[in-house]
């Protein structure tokens, strides 16, 4: 048998009793302390030779991969979300990257080795999902996941370089941005006063808060007194775990002995985000009814009441589900003959000659390059911004236009 063999752990070149050429390169340590040598095998010398001054090559700058479980992307991707990902961000955010993993690139992707993985399997991958009727918008967000879960691959040396940002990201089409005009807001107000909450739709298209601002809303953030509301959390989608165990053999959701395993808000923690807000007059006329009907409803419901503090609440006093307010907001466009539509409050107060600080303090808008811009929002210059808008959208009377 030839060989080329060293010793004190160098790497070795010889030919096997099996015909083909070896080589082992020692390339750090392992946990338990033993040399991590790695083999390599080929027909000829001169092909394991090269393998052999790649993976030297690798090793001095420090990028080979660990030892140990072959991961598959399934495999990997399942690990990350249930326990890397969690640590560091949001239950929001995490929600968007189970969806993505789950639903798409588990399916889609899973049964690749990850260190077989290649940017062309993602671009196939992307344009099958788009094939498929999937948005660009979804195929984007698969990607935007892949790239963290992947960075983090790297990070922990399971891989070596990152597909996902050599893979060319699925495109995105600016999207047009067509608000509601004054007479779309007036007709959805009108189909809105005739539902329950009828205060909840008013003060997103008046004020522009966000979906899980407004559900997160509780009374010691509204001062109806000075005409003002202080945004302070969001609304978290609900997560749930079975109570049952499993044997209902329905999703966890769905069990009747459900449990709910993520916390109900979550404070707003950025500079814009947490704002305060003046309340035109009328609206804050409208927060005072609601609170009264809300007072009937906790008289009726008795016991069955569970008493959190919300503005916007079930009948039994139970945060709103944004799942659940989503589809009645689809009811309420639909109820009204008005098209879906986004930024309508922006728009309005920007129409209106609202400064942009302002808008932007209304708004909760944040970025690095007007950090600095933003400055204390005093409550006559919010009152001021208030009256404003009602003169829009309810005319200088104070009334709805029929």
């Amino acid at each position: 048998m030839a060989n080329s063999r060293q010793p004190n752990g160098a790497s070795s070149i010889y030919l096997g009793n099996d015909g083909r050429w070896h080589g082992r390169v020692t390339v750090g340590i392992k946990d338990d302390g033993t040399p991590d040598r790695r083999h390599v095998s080929r027909k000829t010398r001169a092909e394991v030779t090269k393998l052999v001054r790649e993976l030297e090559k690798h090793r001095d700058a420090g990028t080979v991969g660990k030892p140990g479980q072959a991961w598959t992307v399934k495999a990997w991707l399942t690990h990350w979300i249930e326990n890397i990902a969690p640590i560091s961000v949001s239950e929001n955010t995490i929600a968007g990257y189970e969806v993505a993993v789950r639903v798409h690139l588990i399916p889609g992707l899973g049964a690749h080795r990850l260190i077989k993985l290649e940017p062309e399997h993602l671009e196939r991958f992307y344009k099958k999902m788009q094939d498929g009727g999937s948005k660009p918008a979804t195929a984007h967000q698969a990607h935007r996941t892949l790239r963290v879960a992947l960075g983090e691959a790297v990070r922990r040396g399971h891989l070596t370089v990152n597909v996902a940002k050599i893979a060319k990201a699925p495109r995105l089409e600016e999207e047009e941005i067509e608000p509601y005009s004054v007479e779309e807001v007036q007709r959805i107000l009108l189909a809105a006063g005739k539902r329950r909450n009828a205060a909840r739709w008013v003060i997103a298209l008046a004020l522009g808060l966000r979906q899980g601002e407004v559900l997160g809303l509780q009374w010691s953030d509204v001062d109806l007194d000075g005409g003002v509301i202080r945004v302070r959390r969001g609304r978290l989608r609900p997560k749930y775990a079975h109570g049952c165990g499993g044997e209902c053999g329905r999703k966890p959701g769905y069990c009747r002995q459900r449990t709910q395993i993520r916390r109900e808000t979550k404070d707003t923690k950025s500079r814009a985000g947490k704002r305060a807000i003046g309340l035109p007059d009328k609206l804050t006329k409208l927060l005072r009814q609601h609170r009264d009907v809300q007072a009937r409803e906790r008289a009726t419901a008795r016991q069955l009441w569970t008493e959190k503090g919300y503005v916007f609440t079930s009948p039994t006093g139970e945060p709103l589900i944004p799942n659940t307010d989503y589809h009645h907001w689809k009811e309420l466009l639909q109820e009204a003959g008005v098209r879906d539509a986004r930024h309508t409050a922006s728009t309005v107060l920007l129409l209106l000659g609202v400064p942009e600080r302002i808008v932007m303090a209304i708004m909760g808008w944040s970025s690095a390059s007007m950090a600095k811009r933003y400055q204390h929002v005093t409550d006559p210059l919010l009152q001021d911004t208030a009256q404003k808008i009602q003169g829009a959208i309810w005319g200088s009377s104070g009334e709805l236009s029929g």
